[in-house]
């Protein structure tokens, strides 16, 4: 019997191939300035953004970027100020990637995602100011309100913190609180949506998420199996004014001077656009 030692070629169709190599197929669309779903390197996918989608909360809002998707829930509540700010109500964000929108998310405890997630929308809360929590007052040391904020990711396709932030911001400008009177006497409120008060937001946030492919192709908003194969993922967040109020980065490959200006420029663009977006609502 004899063997042929020769190699033999073989043919893939373009869907194993992507299974097979996925680092190497997309760098083949990279290649072209395109990427696997049609967009440019700078493109974003959709963005819709569906205020009062919870008919039964206080303010909300759905916003979906591609296939990812997002639902904002808030719920005004009242309780008792901190002794050391007696006239200051009390926002809550809370951020869930439930196994309905992911099979990468288990059932149980939040997962580190979430947790982070959660922890840099309350961060952003505080340190840029978005809104002044002494407008959440009903009576100075005796009663304020408490704003739980629900952001439940309904299906998960990457860029998740843009579509949570944008969600959290359009449901604040949703929010609705009925007009309430203390009684000292009793200590109790008494509520009437005869008359109702929106919230003053003092600044509007606009995220922008770039991935860094190879250490030197960057993508503007990244889907779920473009996260999988950047070396970095670095989001911009700029206010009304365009002015700088926060860089997360994750992951190890260094970014240079050049490549955090050539995301600052981007974002400041998209911020633009979903400027626009949100004052269309």
């Amino acid at each position: 019997m004899q063997i042929d030692n020769e190699p033999t070629g073989f043919t893939f169709s373009g869907d194993t191939f992507r299974k097979i190599h996925p680092a190497e197929y997309y760098r083949k669309f990279l290649s072209q300035n395109i990427r696997p779903d049609g967009r440019s390197l700078s493109g974003y996918r959709q963005t819709k953004v569906t205020p009062g989608a919870i008919s039964t909360a206080d303010g909300s809002a759905l916003v979906r970027i591609g296939d990812t998707s997002v639902l904002c829930g808030i719920k005004a509540e009242v309780a008792e100020p901190k002794i050391a700010t007696p006239n200051e109500g009390f926002v809550v964000p809370n951020v869930e990637l439930p196994p309905l929108c992911s099979s990468q998310f288990k059932p149980g405890p939040p997962s580190e995602k979430a947790q982070v997630l959660s922890e840099n929308i309350n961060n952003l809360l505080h340190s840029c100011k978005i809104m002044s929590l002494d407008q959440l007052c009903i009576e100075e040391g005796k009663a304020v309100w408490v704003l739980y904020v629900d952001i439940v990711c309904l299906n998960y396709d990457g860029n998740i913190f843009d579509a949570a932030l944008i969600a959290f911001i359009a449901a604040l400008k949703n929010v609705k609180l009925p007009k309430v009177a203390y009684s000292s006497d009793e200590g109790m409120v008494t509520a009437t949506r005869e008359e109702e008060t929106q919230l003053k937001l003092d600044h509007i946030l606009y995220p922008a998420t770039f991935g860094l492919f190879d250490g030197e192709r960057v993508i503007a908003d990244p889907n779920h199996t473009e996260e999988s194969l950047v070396d970095t993922l670095v989001t911009i967040t700029l206010d009304e004014s365009n002015k700088l109020s926060a860089i997360w980065k994750d992951g190890g490959v260094p970014c240079s001077k050049e490549q955090m200006q050539e995301f600052i420029e981007a974002a400041k663009v998209r911020a633009q656009k979903v400027q626009e977006i949100l004052d269309q609502q």
